[in-house]
């Protein structure tokens, strides 16, 4: 098993900073190559929504380097990868909490994490960036923790309305909020020639999943440059669109 990888993010056609903040980490082990990919969406006044998204991946990128080398001997690997993922993230949501707490500021940050490890992926999830898998077709492997998506699977509001309603940003959680944060964890097993896509929200609003599966079918992409070239493509699709959010992408092929 080994990884293509390509990323690309844009502060958009009108926001003066970029808060989102990407990680990208990958490393040799007993179990064969690990990759570790986050895309956060930082949020809150002024710059303060970058130093919550920074904070997360800094913290998570310090706790793949100093965990990865010791849980890969583990033999209660999974069960150690969720519980250590989740206490790395509440400490870092204390941490956020209290810097914000102690400057009078509100500020927070999605994350969407994929960890590829011994032909099996854990995806850790909080806010409503996303993370997509394509194979012989696209799956959506995340869930939105948003306001209108709570509506729609509640029957209340359509998908088509989501997609208009002026609450879709609501966040039901993210990362420095509030006290208490809850890790939504899945799993699964990874196929030679699939690509793995993680997004910001300014990202896949504006594209459908048709032309996502289209662009990064993995039977089209051999090399890293092309990867990027299609990553890219996207991002500006979606500022001739007029998305107006700061746009971010992480693509993984495995094979």
């Amino acid at each position: 098993m080994a990884f293509l990888t390509a990323h690309h993010t844009d502060v958009g056609i009108k926001k003066k900073t970029n808060q989102d903040a990407l990680l990208l980490k990958t490393a040799k082990t007993p179990k064969g190559p690990v990759g570790l990919f986050i895309v956060c969406d930082g949020m809150g006044g002024l710059s303060h929504g970058e130093l919550a998204s920074a904070k997360v991946i800094r913290g998570m990128a310090e706790w793949f380097d100093t965990q990865m080398p010791r849980l890969a001997f583990s033999e209660h690997f999974e069960e150690e990868i969720y519980s250590e993922v989740e206490k790395c993230m509440k400490q870092l949501n204390e941490k956020i909490l209290k810097y914000g707490e102690t400057s009078k500021v509100k500020l927070g940050t999605t994350m969407t994490a994929l960890l590829i490890v011994d032909h099996k992926y854990y995806i850790a999830h909080i806010g409503d960036s996303r993370a997509y898998r394509i194979s012989n077709s696209l799956n959506q492997l995340t869930k939105d923790q948003t306001l209108v998506a709570r509506e729609v699977a509640r029957g209340n509001i359509t998908e088509e309305q989501a997609k208009i309603d002026p609450r879709r940003n609501v966040l039901l959680q993210c990362v420095g909020a509030t006290t208490e944060i809850e890790v939504d964890f899945s799993k699964g097993d990874v196929q030679a020639n699939t690509v793995f896509l993680l997004c910001s929200d300014g990202f896949y609003h504006q594209i459908t999943e048709e032309e996502l599966e289209l662009e990064l079918k993995p039977g089209t992409v051999t090399n890293n440059q092309q990867l990027k070239d299609r990553v890219v493509e996207l991002v500006e699709l979606v500022k001739v669109r007029k998305e107006v959010d700061n746009i971010s992408v992480i693509a993984v092929k495995v094979y």
